[in-house]
């Protein structure tokens, strides 16, 4: 079982010991110190605090534990039951709440769940307020009310259809031209709350031809949640039989946005901000911010149309916040996130898909064809597993020392900016991963320049540090010659152990697997400077011995 406490929410797998997993005791617990920050800082007096949740097969069990809690404490609740996680937030502003929760673990699998904290403007808690609800939970500092001042739920299933109508009446979106171009759509709603409201958003639109996938509510996900491109292969087959226009595909809450080309192929995830900021700016000039992982195409595209980028941490409240202070006109995340300030300070994947079917219709392309209108960029988002004997911060300090000379940004974790590519190395707000996304001109050069940094990442402790970095950062080391010592045709000293470990790590060029093996405990042995010297640089023949004799080796152990 797992919990994960984080300013941004709590989350975990369901069941477990109340500090092990997400289950009755940890939901009464946080849910009380929520109530209580609340109260204590609210200047709405409506004692209202909406509830809404996604379609996993846990969330009617936390559902009646949220509200039970929340009357416990002496709030009214505003019962909106299935509901996205933009409709949530702005069910908060229009019922004028003190506060929202949302019950929903956004991407991860159907066994997970979590509490996300809204304030009273229907927007995230930021890191001191949500600081201080963990504060408040771990020292139990709440205190339930008498049984003269128990709130009520107040059931109202009406929001649905106020957020897709406040979507119908932002200014650039043109139902007409929508309606004229006669758009084909499939969609992937993955057995949550998106196939209860996405349809009905897009037949509003007027859109009159929906191939829908995975609609019915149940919960029980039929492929992997995250709307990425392993994840999505149905839809891409379906694209070409349907003979669709585009295909969109929502997460399990409603906050994420992924597009689909009329052949089959990724619009890609990033490129969802992109072309809705496109449309966005070539109407309203202004500002975007996108947080640290998120790619240079907007930034590009923002530059093309004489306005300012700005880059936030990850994390929607911190871009919330950026967007905030720099007076932007849109903004989002690159994982599909849209924020429209025009409509509310959220991701909201109904006006990404009202934004961008307006694009496509007054631009008259195919959705591929507009894919390709946009600077060509290419990421690769790679993880490592955490375990609790790695130390994240010294790690990441030693990757800022090592590449000093570039642009580096170290609000989240530690980005490297080199002139024609950037890699990002950050701890996960939501798992117990390190996240490495890496960017450049083709996919080849970006998982190189991520696979390095996986692969060291793995490799790194305070022992061989300066060594691996060393071999990454000059000019023959790459991931490649890194790879060639493991191989046995460069020098190291690696035990028998170490050596399989390794080799067993970067099978199939994958660093992903590296950081359970090696991470966990396997460390490389400090090499001897001076035999390090008088080694590195043996003669050709030598050299071509070294070499013939590890493809002999090779050659029987492949036998």
């Amino acid at each position: 079982m797992t919990l994960i406490k984080s300013i941004s929410g709590i989350r975990g797998t369901i069941g477990g010991s109340p500090e092990d997993g997400l289950n009755p005791l940890a939901i009464v617990k946080f849910v009380a110190a929520y109530a209580t920050f609340i109260r204590k800082n609210t200047k709405v007096e409506t004692n209202k605090i909406v509830v809404g949740r996604d379609a996993r097969i846990s969330g009617p069990m936390v559902k009646q534990v949220v509200l039970g809690t929340l009357t416990g404490m002496g709030f009214d609740v505003v019962d909106i039951d299935l509901a996205t996680t933009p409709t949530t937030e702005l069910a908060v502003a229009m019922e004028g709440a003190c506060g929202g929760i949302i019950l929903t673990a956004s991407h991860n699998p159907k066994q997970w769940n979590a509490l996300k904290l809204l304030n009273e403007r229907g927007e995230f808690l930021n890191a001191a307020e949500g600081a201080e609800v963990l504060r408040i939970a771990a020292a139990e500092d709440f205190e339930f009310a008498d049984v003269d001042h128990l709130g009520k739920v107040i059931p109202n299933a009406t929001y649905k259809q106020k957020h897709i109508e406040s979507v119908l009446n932002l200014d650039l979106v043109d139902v007409e031209a929508i309606k004229a171009a006669n758009f084909r759509v499939a969609i992937d709603c993955v057995n949550s709350v998106g196939g209860i409201v996405i349809p009905d958003l897009l037949y509003a639109l007027g859109v009159k031809e929906i191939f829908k996938l995975h609609c019915a509510p149940h919960g029980n996900f039929s492929h992997n949640p995250e709307p990425i491109p392993e994840n999505l292969t149905e839809i891409s087959d379906l694209m070409g039989h349907a003979k669709a226009d585009v295909g969109f595909v929502v997460d399990p809450d409603v906050d994420r946005l992924a597009i689909i080309c009329e052949n089959g192929e990724m619009f890609n995830e990033e490129y969802t901000l992109v072309a809705v900021s496109d449309y966005v700016l070539s109407h309203t000039p202004g500002n975007t911010v996108s947080n640290l992982s998120s790619s240079r195409a907007l930034r590009d595209v923002t530059r093309a149309h004489g306005c300012e980028y700005n880059a936030a941490a990850v994390g929607e409240v911190n871009v919330v916040a950026k967007m905030k202070a720099t007076n932007a006109v849109i903004g989002g995340e690159g994982n599909g996130g849209v924020i429209y300030p025009a409509s509310h300070y959220g991701r909201d994947a109904l006006v990404g898909i009202a934004l961008f079917l307006t694009h496509l219709a007054k631009k008259k392309m195919k959705t591929s064809e507009l894919k390709a209108s946009y600077p060509p960029y290419f990421i690769s988002k790679q993880k490592v597993q955490l375990t609790p004997e790695i130390d994240v911060d010294a790690i990441l300090a030693k990757v800022k020392e090592k590449f000093s000379q570039y642009d580096i940004t170290d609000i989240d974790g530690v980005k490297i900016d080199f002139p024609d590519k950037w890699v990002h190395l950050r701890k996960s707000n939501t798992e117990p991963i390190i996240r490495i996304y890496s960017e450049a001109h083709t996919m080849e050069e970006a998982e190189e320049l991520g696979g390095q940094l996986s692969f060291a990442y793995a490799l790194l402790n305070d022992s061989n540090t300066g060594f691996v970095m060393n071999c990454i950062h000059s000019r023959e080391g790459s991931y490649t010659y890194i790879k060639d010592i493991v191989r046995g045709e460069c020098e190291l000293p690696l035990s028998e152990e170490e050596a399989e470990a390794v080799k067993n790590a970067i099978a199939s060029n994958s660093p992903q697997p590296t950081t359970t093996t090696i991470a966990g405990g396997k460390k490389i042995r400090k090499i001897n400077k001076s035999k390090a010297q008088s080694e590195e640089t043996p003669s050709k023949k030598e050299a071509v011995a070294k070499k013939k004799s590890a493809s002999q080796s090779t050659t029987k152990e492949n036998e």
